[in-house]
């Protein structure tokens, strides 16, 4: 089972990649790869998702760079695969 400096040191190396609706939601809810990099980062994995037979997804937890809370779906497949990402809080300001 991974740890989150498994998932740290992908973001650290580069290794990863989003998905199309990864990409969709994160515009949708003002977010930027940077703050997907730093919600991984600097959060940690709240849940494993283990029925799938794509493989096991986890739901990373962690703050955006303007500190909203977001999760970020994701799997392994030899590089990190951003799934989906989302906030779960609003921007103080909308």
């Amino acid at each position: 089972m991974p740890s989150i400096q498994t998932f740290s040191q992908k973001i650290i190396d580069r290794d990863y990649y989003m998905s199309a609706h990864a990409e969709e939601e994160m515009w949708d809810d003002g977010l930027e790869r940077i703050d997907v990099e730093h919600a991984i980062l600097n959060g940690r994995i709240e849940r494993r998702f283990k029925d799938d037979p794509r493989g096991t997804r986890y739901c990373i937890e962690g703050p955006a760079t303007d500190g909203r809370t977001i999760q970020v779906i994701c799997r392994f497949q030899g590089a990190l695969l951003i799934i989906t990402v989302y906030a779960l809080t609003k921007k103080e300001d909308e």
